[in-house]
Formats: structure tokens, sequence, C-alpha cells
């Protein structure tokens, strides 16, 4: 599809309808929700757009939404039919558990699921002493990780369940991020909306159950997992997902007074998303030009959020930086387009069939001159000559 920014602005927006454009906050129309907690961010989770943020960059303590990193961690770093043995420092560690035994032989992947179902510290130092040997180690593996896959720059994890360290901060923005990079994933998306699991270790057969209310009551619509979290340093921290027609989005609240809170405050985030948002989507292979009709391509399909009903204007600059820009001028998404290589290759070809097109016009040119030439000298020739037979 070839989309001319210069005269068709609106041609642009019969295109839209659905990962991975620039981050960039935008505002909506109405009231926005009232927060308790004392950090609070809403994403987008295609587009990775912050729709509203309260101190969505504050290092914080995170309590066990930690084990969110810790989880997509070992399922791509780890081989989940792994049996692992448990340590006599997993069974004693303290908290939420899910009461191993030192020496039993657990599945790697049972424990991300004790670890996240039924926030199993536990489990959690199982998994880091199996993956990295120790505690330590696991943390800076972890970390530099989750620097890589996600880009977050303001999180030092000190341990693989978020018990209170001095050290182990992160934000609301990055645990957002980790977030979303996680929900990429097809078994952490189904880990993270269990709602209950029939558990059976050597000390203890039961079922275990969500401890996010809203993914264990299935009491919103459109959840589609979470974590909490808790320690007295930390306040109550909850990060859920949560989605609706084509629209996903991701809320994390940090340091809510009370538990009752940080749901009512995810609750009325969710609310204020759905009801104020729409995620639109420019198609992989779609072609721009330019005010000087150079043509680029977009190479990968182009999520955005906007306000609903909302018009986006594109804007293609000389270098191919691609904009989107609603009518009150606020930047959306951005994106970097590669040139149109066909229409590179094309233009070559068409420069080359002109240049051999002009070739025999210079010869023609050439032969006229050369007769013109042998004209003139047989003219001059045959003159001396006749001026020679008249002095005869």
């Amino acid at each position: 599809m070839r989309v001319n920014v210069k005269y068709s602005p609106f041609i642009f927006f019969t295109i839209l309808l659905l990962i991975a454009a620039p981050l960039h906050t935008i505002k909506a129309a109405g009231n926005k929700p009232s927060i308790q907690s004392e950090a609070a961010v809403l994403v987008d989770a295609q587009s990775g757009q912050v729709l509203y943020e309260k101190n969505s960059e504050q290092k914080m303590y995170p309590a066990s939404i930690t084990k969110i990193a810790t989880a997509i961690y070992a399922i791509e770093n780890g081989n989940l039919s792994d049996m692992v043995t448990i340590s006599e420092k997993a069974r004693n560690v303290e908290g939420t558990r899910v009461y191993l035994e030192e020496g039993e032989q657990v599945p790697l992947k049972k424990l991300v699921q004790g670890l996240m179902i039924n926030s199993g510290n536990d489990a959690g130092v199982a998994i880091a002493e199996h993956l990295s040997g120790s505690i330590k180690e696991f943390s800076k593996d972890l970390n530099a990780y989750l620097a890589e896959e996600t880009g977050i720059q303001d999180t030092t994890f000190q341990n693989p369940h978020g018990l209170y360290n001095e050290m182990h901060m992160t934000t609301a923005k990055d645990m957002a991020k980790i977030t979303r990079y996680a929900m990429e994933n097809e078994t952490f998306r189904d880990i993270f909306k269990t709602t209950k699991l029939k558990w059976q270790g050597e000390s203890w057969d039961t079922t275990i159950f969500n401890h996010h209310k809203l993914v264990r009551n299935h009491s919103y619509k459109g959840i589609t997992g979470g974590k909490n979290g808790f320690v007295d340093q930390a306040g109550f921290t909850l990060v859920t997902s949560a989605s609706r027609e084509n629209l996903n989005l991701i809320v994390v609240t940090m340091n809510a007074p009370t538990d009752q809170a940080t749901y009512s405050d995810t609750t009325s985030l969710l609310d204020y998303g759905f009801a104020s948002f729409e995620t639109g989507k420019i198609k992989e292979g779609t072609i721009f030009e330019d005010s000087q009709n150079h043509e680029y391509t977009l190479d990968e399909p182009l999520y955005y959020t906007k306000r609903i009903g909302e018009e986006v204007n594109p804007a293609v600059s000389p270098s191919g930086e691609l904009t989107l820009r609603n009518d009150e001028e606020e930047l959306i998404a951005s994106k970097h387009l590669e040139p149109n290589q066909q229409a590179i290759a094309q233009q070559k070809m068409l420069s080359k069939s002109a240049e051999e097109s002009r070739q025999p016009s210079l010869l023609e040119g050439h032969l006229k001159l050369l007769i013109l030439l042998s004209f003139g000298i047989f003219s001059i020739v045959a003159g001396y000559f006749f001026l020679q037979i008249r002095k005869l």
C-alpha cells in the first residue's frame, strides 16, 4: 500500500487496525482516575505507549511482583523439563512457600508455576540456584538479561522473590516493560492467567489458588493475568493485564496503603484505559512518500494507541523518520523507515534504460559530424583541383 503523506493524510486513517513503536505518553479526554498508590502506570501492551503515569520512574521496592521477572527468565533460559533438587536454603526461606522439602526433585516448570500462582519464595530460591548456582549470581544474570531484552535502566533485583533488600528496587514503568516483554511468551501467559493448580509434593498435597484476586475470582471483564506482592517496606504492589477487543492493557501499582486500594486503583485505571483509548495498526509493507516523492517502506507492523475516534496524521521526514501526530500535534508514535529498495532498483533500471536510449543519438550525432567534416574536406580538395585546372 502506498501513502503520500503530503497530499493524502486521510488515506492513512483507512489502514488503521493494531508492537513496537517508541514509547510516548498521550493524553485522554475526560477525568483521569484518582490513585491512592504512591506510583502507578497504565500501558498499552501492543504499542508500549504510556496512557497514565504517576511517579512511574520513582525507584521503589517491588515485593513479589519481582517473580514476573524470575519466571520469564526461567522460561527463556532454562529447560522446563529439568528436575531441580531442592536445597536446604530453599527449604528454609521465609515468607510464602509451596512447602518444598530438602532433597525433593521438582520439574522446573512446576517451580515456575508455584512461584507465580502461590507466590512460593522457596520455588524462587530453587530456580535461582538451579539456573545460576546461587542467589547472588542469579541476580546478576537476571539484571543483565532484563536490561538486554527489555531496555530497563532503573531496576536492581537482588533476589528472585522480592523479599526486602535495601538495594532490591525497580520502578512502575520498568515493571510494565518487563511484563509487556513476558506477555509475548505463550508459556508465561498460560501461567500468568492460571486460576488454580493441583499441587502434589512430598509434604504438601493441595490445590493452590492464584493470589491475585481479579485473576482468581474473574471479577473484572477481560483479565488475562496478574501478580500481587506485599512486604512492609514495599506496601501493596500489583501487576495486572487485561484485554478487550483489540486493546491490551497492563497496569502496575506500587506502594498502595491497603490491599483494597491497590485493586481499586487497578480497576480504575483499566476502566479509564478501555473507555478512552484504542489501538491502531499500520500493516507491514506499507509504502510512504515524503514531500519530495521519495518512497519508504514499513518493514514490520507498527502499533500505536490513540484516543477513541481520534484522527492520526502521518509525516515522513527526508531522513525517513515517520511520525504520527493527532490534531493537537501530540506525538503519538514514531519509527525510522528504510528507503523503498524496489523503487530504488526501478529508478536505477529506468536511468540505465534512458542512458542506453541516449547512446544511438550520440552515435548519430557523431556520424553526422563526420559526414559534414568529410564533405567539407572533399569540397576543399575539389576546389583546389578546380583552381589548378583553370590555371592550365
